[in-house]
């Protein structure tokens, strides 16, 4: 399938499970915006390699079979950190998780962690309004980067966390980072021509501001 098209699938077929979340407060206002969502996930699938959109596909398509909702589960799974004890509450629904797929979060999480960490020094004001990077840094209102990473990739088939190994390897490896690649994609997803151009404008807002 072509690239493009393929993203756009993605984002549809997870459209679908995000929209269907039940918050206990009810939906988020987020869900009710399918436009925004597409446009940020469709950000992220750009900087993944072909191998990884077709595995992380058939996850979608897996799941939709058997009745499960990754995105519910990814929020789940971040509860583990933000609301501990009504993560117990949920925790005997999620799958369980073979110790070669934890092996595979930790080792990504580290890597994302350290890139997304990477790119918040090179763009500060840019960056400012984003989430805390560490888990540390959770509260029960506020999400980290780690943990919602933490989250995401937990939800993950063995075969995709495989394929994104070797892509961050692959990167890692021509000099390259993850987080910049998307970093750039969301820039001009929100009309910039470059991370230079948004950071250019997000220090003069701060300026006008301070």
């Amino acid at each position: 399938m072509e690239r493009t098209l393929l993203i756009e699938e993605l984002c549809s077929r997870e459209w679908v499970m995000f929209s269907a979340v039940n918050n206990r407060g009810g939906k988020a206002s987020c869900q009710n915006d399918e436009d925004f969502f597409k446009k940020m996930r469709a950000c992220q699938f750009k900087g993944w390699s072909d191998e990884m959109l077709a595995s992380y596909r058939q996850d979608l398509i897996d799941a939709d079979a058997c009745g499960r909702n990754l995105p519910m589960e990814k929020y789940a799974w971040m509860m583990e950190s933000t609301h501990p004890s009504e993560f117990m509450e949920v925790r005997a629904s999620l799958p369980e998780i073979s110790l070669e797929r934890l092996e595979l979060v930790r080792e990504l999480v580290d890597i994302q962690v350290r890139w997304e960490a990477e790119v918040d020094s090179a763009y500060p004001f840019m960056r400012a309004g984003g989430r805390p990077l560490r888990k540390s840094q959770d509260t029960p209102w506020v999400t980290s980067f780690e943990t919602y990473m933490d989250g995401e990739l937990k939800t993950y088939s063995l075969e995709t966390l495989r394929r994104y190994r070797e892509h961050v390897r692959r990167l890692s490896a021509e000099g390259r980072n993850l987080a910049f690649i998307v970093a750039e994609h969301t820039a001009k997803a929100y009309g910039f021509d470059s991370l230079e151009a948004a950071e250019a404008r997000a220090r003069r807002r701060a300026e006008q501001k301070g």
